[in-house]
């Protein structure tokens, strides 16, 4: 246990300070400051001593230089057990320093300013702060360091508790957070200024990550692994890591999955839209007039396979949504998990009732194209821009003797824009703006397109559109499309094969388009 008699207190963001500054004060505790902080403190009505008056020497260049001094470090960084630190600091009169209270200039929320000057970026990079934090840290041993004042409660309570002493547990605790929160920091500074250089292109030379716990798992993907949740230090973008749960049990390592999945897709569509996701893939999509359609087309392609899902919608979920939910639950569909943008008072209630059943807000979907996907491999990540390509009706090659009616360009670019959430090899068929068979995961694309065949049967494969998520390189997938009754076929197109895979279309007077892209999600 270490006591607490001189403070040393500067800080930019002063929630909380005005109690924990009292508390100290209450305690006996000398409190140094600088700047707005001692201005802060003395209005009121605590009494400080000025920093400069401390160390003998005024602030100057504009307040760059305020504590970085001997008479600060020597008393932060002096190993209080150490004769030989001890005989230096008391030959130079410094007194010791036994805790540290400092948070740091704004620097994200500077850069975050639109149009902002390099020259005021630089001014919000803070020097004296980040060492200040830094020696306490190291000396933790000696010294106590807050640098957020989500810290100030426990620590008055423990110094209350203890008669104005800290114990090295929490020191060593709150000198883990100092580092972190300095890292962070500098991370940031780094990878700002590592951006205004445009000769690394879109990637930098260095990636610097940094994802904080939110909360940990009761374990991973299967119940032998362990596994805990984190997440950026804030929401780049309406999304599953940020969403707000409103009712259910805790999120498990495969559900946070399948909510990403289930609403990354939905954005997509400006239509009402809802993706049902198992295993991180849709077993059902579709896009209609209102939620409440959208749901029942998208639970229509593969009820089976819709048993323990998670659902996904575009909309604010109305009354009619959610009584379509139900009567599928009454229908023995469990549902697992749902995300949306949010939900009417008596739709949530409504879906509320199946109590384990998490349901989780989003607000309005939109996207961040500046968001990048990230992907470990072991011993390092894979970086990429997201798969945000948009085919319009105008940019399709058709291919083939016969021209896809409108209804048809219609369906095919529903089924293009599904098929790319697919996880490859993936064949989708669609009848107007719902799936009525998928094909995900499987090693050859001939066994996706009798996969997706299969699913959808006799009656709904008959007439439908498909969509191949890469291209076709051999008649056998459209063998197995026209024998099953299949009428056109979105995709890439540029296989080697390509003139017999067109010659086949022409045999069963398909229409095929090329979009020149490809749409892999491994």
């Amino acid at each position: 246990m270490k006591y607490i008699r001189r403070a040393l207190v500067s800080v930019y963001d002063k929630a909380g300070l005005d109690s924990l500054a009292k508390s100290l004060v209450e305690r006996g505790v000398e409190i140094l400051s600088t700047g707005g902080t001692a201005k802060h403190l003395q209005e009121l009505g605590i009494g400080i001593r000025e920093v400069s008056g401390h160390t003998g020497f005024p602030e100057m260049l504009d307040g760059r230089v305020k504590t970085l001094h001997p008479m600060i470090h020597a008393g932060l960084l002096a190993v209080r057990d150490n004769p030989e630190h001890i005989a230096q600091t008391t030959e130079h009169g410094i007194g010791m320093i036994d805790l540290v209270v400092c948070n740091l200039y704004p620097f994200e929320a500077t850069i975050a300013k639109k149009g902002i000057d390099l020259t005021e970026v630089i001014e919000n990079i803070d020097i004296g702060g980040p060492t200040m934090i830094r020696s306490a840290a190291k000396n933790y041993r000696d010294v106590a360091v807050l640098s957020n004042p989500s810290q100030y409660p426990d620590t008055v309570a423990e110094l209350e508790a203890n008669d104005g002493c800290l114990s090295d547990e929490t020191r060593f605790r709150l000198a883990k957070a100092a580092f972190a929160h300095t890292a962070h920091y500098d991370a940031v500074i780094s990878r700002y200024l590592a951006n205004l250089e445009s000769s690394h292109g879109e990637f930098p030379d260095i990636l610097d990550v940094r994802y904080e716990k939110a909360q940990s798992l009761r374990y991973g993907e299967n119940p032998h692994q362990t596994a805990a949740f984190y997440r950026a230090h804030s929401s780049p973008e309406p999304c599953a890591a940020w969403a707000n749960q409103l009712s259910g049990q805790e999120l498990s390592y495969n559900n946070i999955l399948d909510l990403e999945a289930a609403i990354e897709i939905v954005k997509d569509f400006t239509e009402p839209a809802c993706a049902i996701i198992k295993h991180n893939n849709p077993c059902g999509l579709a896009a209609a007039s209102n939620l409440a359609g959208a749901f029942s087309d998208a639970l229509d392609c593969d009820r089976l396979s819709a048993f323990g899902c998670v659902i996904g919608l575009n909309r604010e979920v109305d009354l009619e949504a959610a009584n379509a939910i139900r009567e599928a639950a009454k229908a023995g569909i469990k549902v697992e998990a749902i995300i949306a943008p949010c939900y009417k008072d008596r739709a949530l209630k409504t879906l509320s009732r199946v109590k384990h059943r998490r349901i989780l807000e989003t607000s309005e979907l939109s996207h961040n194209p500046a968001v990048k996907q990230i992907r470990n491999v072991v011993g390092g990540v894979l970086l990429q821009s997201r798969d945000m390509h948009e085919t319009t009706p105008n940019t399709l090659q058709v291919v083939t003797k016969r021209q896809p009616t409108e209804a048809e360009i219609e369906s095919l670019l529903f089924a293009w824009k599904a098929c790319k959430h697919v996880k490859s090899n993936s064949i989708v068929l669609a009848r107007g703006t719902k799936t009525v068979g998928i094909g995900a995961g499987q090693m050859s694309r001939v066994d996706a397109s009798i996969t997706a065949v299969r699913k959808a049967g006799a009656e709904r494969a008959k007439a439908a559109l498909l969509a191949s998520d890469a291209y076709i390189p051999f008649p056998d997938n459209i063998e197995v499309a026209g024998e099953a009754g299949v009428c056109g076929i979105i995709q890439p197109g540029g296989s080697a094969g390509d003139a017999s895979v067109i010659e086949a279309a022409d045999r069963y007077s398909m229409a095929m388009v090329f979009t020149g892209v490809r749409h892999f999600r491994h």
